[in-house]
């Protein structure tokens, strides 16, 4: 397994435990954090041969493109807080991609024990109404707490977490993995790549077959891969209002009428600012790709 890479360098966990710098066959590897990989020794490193099938691929994503990060992953942690106000843009962002990818997630609220946590949880009802369950922590006054609810989700899974910075991510890291710095030091040290940057998924280990990755260094998963005529589908308050058939089975569920989505929405059962997001992302994704 990829636990790493950085330029042409790879840390890669062979069967074993043990880890091995590998490099690629060729100019180019594709391989990204989580990926199974086919490796043969080359002196005291490795080449990477080929890659094994995905189950599911992540993407991040800047103003001009998409690139992967992580793959075969089984569950996305999406953190919040109560301050500084999250986007739900980004939160829905992050929810599609995962639902794209068949994998479950889950937010988390930190910081609950601030003053704005009822304007904060009302902003997360709707995502509570369609099935998406959402932890509640202070991860400064009762970590320990936090801990002993996430550690059952996360047994024998691997899990990526997703946090704007100022949300606590990276003391949930520290919390959850006491040794995290050894770790990245490392990995780093390994791959020959200095001080460790926060623009590099990170595989943490929280014991034998738990894995933690934790993914900064950009500001919302990429879901340009995501064909338009299917986002509704992918988005579980709009998907419950399409058991209803549109009048058009090419609905986009924008202006046409007979619309189901539109008449939830009408009628409450679709909160307006999920049906303003959606509307966004449609436009996006609707757009010819940009390029610099």
């Amino acid at each position: 397994m990829v636990v790493r890479g950085h330029g042409r360098h790879y840390l890669v966990e062979a069967a074993d435990g043990t880890r091995v710098l590998c490099h690629p066959r060729g100019k180019k590897s594709e391989a990204v954090v989580g990926d199974r990989v086919r490796w043969a020794p080359s002196g005291d490193e490795g080449v990477i041969e080929a890659l094994e099938p995905r189950r599911n691929l992540l993407y991040r994503q800047d103003e001009w493109r998409s690139k992967s990060f992580a793959a075969n992953v089984d569950q996305l942690l999406v953190l919040v807080a109560v301050e500084p106000v999250f986007s739900e843009s980004l939160l829905s962002r992050a929810l599609v991609a995962a639902a794209e990818a068949g994998m479950e997630a889950r937010i988390g609220l930190n910081k609950t024990d601030l003053p704005a946590v009822q304007a904060a949880r009302q902003r997360l009802a709707p995502y509570r109404a369609m099935g998406v369950p959402v932890f509640e922590w202070s991860l400064t006054t009762a970590m320990e707490t936090a801990l002993a609810e996430l550690r059952p989700w996360l047994q024998g899974k691997s899990t990526v977490v997703l946090g704007p910075s100022g949300t606590g991510k990276s003391t949930l890291t520290n919390g959850l993995v006491p040794d995290a710095q050894a770790q990245v030091g490392s990995i780093s040290e390994a791959l020959n790549s200095g001080r460790h940057t926060t623009t590099h998924t990170q595989w943490y280990w929280i014991e034998p077959g738990t894995g933690w990755l934790d993914s900064p260094g950009f500001q919302t998963f990429g879901i340009q891969h995501v064909v338009p005529a299917h986002l509704a589908s992918l988005m579980p308050d709009l998907a419950s209002a399409l058991e209803a058939p549109c009048r058009f089975a090419n609905c986009t569920h924008r202006q046409e009428p007979g619309c189901s989505v539109r008449a939830a929405v009408a009628n409450g059962s679709i909160h307006e600012n999920r049906y303003r997001i959606y509307l966004e992302l449609f436009e996006e994704l609707s757009r010819p790709p940009h390029y610099g």
